[in-house]
Formats: structure tokens, sequence, C-alpha cells
């Protein structure tokens, strides 16, 4: 067995028969892992002998892949059928995917969305665009209104939205730079649907100022490219008003604004 230099193993994960192996810089561990979990895919329930003859691979590294597929939650087993008389011990174990494991390979989910929302503004026009992005989202925060209101102030509802989002599948967090807050949203599950379709983070950006009660700028998308969702959140001044409950028909009085200094976006408008 070699270690890399970048912390890989090496050896005997490698393919057989003369197969170059797997660049460093592409994990050997994870591509090797992908085949197993891609040959499951293709022919159906196999036995780890039965994988490792295919893919030219020790049985033990195999049932190392196989076991943490298992761990993970993207493959299941189930006894083998017995063929002949009852024999001697226990019965081999098929391993199969399971739907988390087939998710790895994609769906054609995105394209369907995409479709949809096409048709959708052909037939409808843009507004009809604009109401289903805002439906929504409106059904991904209102779960979550109350904890998130319940706050005082906008960082304490950053913190809480990030919270929420998480638990939607956005693996968001908050962390304080300069005047405010930045919400990053280090994942998007419809990140394709809205490289097409702004109106879904043009309608999630005004969803957050209305639950956090104050102005908010969106720095940075994954649908445009960059590594995570950016949101900057001012920070709550003296003399500011209190955050509005959502849905208010008041408006607030201006705060007056502070002095010796204006107020920066930071970095420059990129996420931190």
């Amino acid at each position: 067995m070699k270690k890399t230099g970048a912390g890989e193993q090496v050896g005997d994960d490698t393919y057989s028969a003369g197969v170059p192996p797997v660049p460093v810089q592409v994990s050997a561990e994870g591509r090797t892992r992908h085949e197993v979990a891609r040959l499951l895919l293709e022919q159906g329930p196999m036995t780890a002998v039965t994988v490792a003859e295919q893919l030219g691979i020790s049985p033990t590294a195999i049932r190392r892949h196989l076991d943490a597929l298992l761990a993970d939650g993207e493959a299941e087993t189930r006894d083998a059928p017995r063929r002949g008389p009852r024999g001697r011990g226990r019965p081999a174990k098929l391993f199969l995917l399971t739907e988390a494991g087939r998710a790895r390979f994609g769906h054609a989910y995105d394209d369907l969305a995409v479709s949809a929302i096409r048709f959708l503004a052909e037939h409808a026009g843009e507004d009809a665009v604009r109401a289903f992005a805002e439906r929504r989202v409106a059904s991904l925060v209102e779960p979550h209104r109350k904890a998130i209101t319940g706050e005082d102030d906008p960082a304490a509802r950053a913190e809480a939205l990030a919270t929420a989002l998480t638990r939607e599948g956005y693996a968001a967090s908050t962390r304080q730079v300069g005047v405010g807050e930045q919400l990053c949203q280090h994942h998007c599950p419809v990140a394709h649907v809205a490289a097409e379709f702004p109106q879904l983070c043009e309608a999630e950006t005004e969803a957050f100022a209305r639950l956090l009660g104050t102005h908010v700028q969106r720095l940075a998308t994954i649908a445009r490219g960059d590594n995570a969702c950016t949101t900057h959140v001012p920070a709550a001044t003296a003399g500011s008003p209190a955050p509005q409950a959502p849905g208010s028909t008041e408006r607030p009085e201006a705060a007056p604004p502070p002095s010796g200094r204006k107020a920066r976006i930071p970095n420059g408008g990129k996420p931190a």
C-alpha cells in the first residue's frame, strides 16, 4: 500500500490488467467507490466477489467500499437465493443501491423542471413564473417563520434563517463580516433551474428581507457560477427601527444616517 502526498492511498484499489492507476488529484478512493456504485446500478444486486471480479480489484478492497456505501445509506443488502440443497453456513449477501445511492448518478428532475417553467412562461407569461417562484419560496420558509421572526435583531434572525435553510437542504451558515452578517448557502438544490430563471433567486432574496425585517443584498449565487449563494444582512444600529413583522403594512421611519463614515459592503461585493 502506497500513500500519496495528498493522503490518498493507492495500492489494492487500482485497476488490474494493465489499466493505469487513477490520478491522485481525482482521488483513487472516490473514483473506485463510484465505479462500485455504477456497477450495482447497471447490473443490479451483486455479491462482493462478483463486483471484485468485474472490476479486477481485490475482494478486500471491494468490501471496504461496499461497507462505506452501506454506512452512508447508499447501499443495502439482502440474502442471495439458494440454488440446490440447503448447505451449511450463512447465505451469500447481495449488495444493491438505495434511492440515495442512485441519486449520485443524477436525475432528469432539473431538465423536467426547466421544461415545465419554460412552458409556463410561454403559455402564461413572466408574471406566472414570478408567482410560481414566490409560491415556492413561501412554502420553503413558512414552516420556520415563527422561529425566525421570534428573534429581536437581524443578526439573530439571519442565524435562525440559516438553521431553517440547512434543514431544507441548503447547508447554510452565517458569519459576521464588516458592518453586518453574511448568510451563506453552500448548496442550492435548484441551481440548474435558477441559472435560466433568476426569478427563483429574486423571490428568495425578497422573502429573506421580509423575514429578517431589513433590506438585504445578494452578493453571489451558485446559479451564476459562484461557490455559494451569499446574502449581506446589515447590522442593526442605534436609532434603527425595530424589525417589522412580515406582512405589516406600516412604513417605519427612516433611521438617521450614521455619522462619520458610510456603510460598506464587505469584500467589495464578493462573498467572504
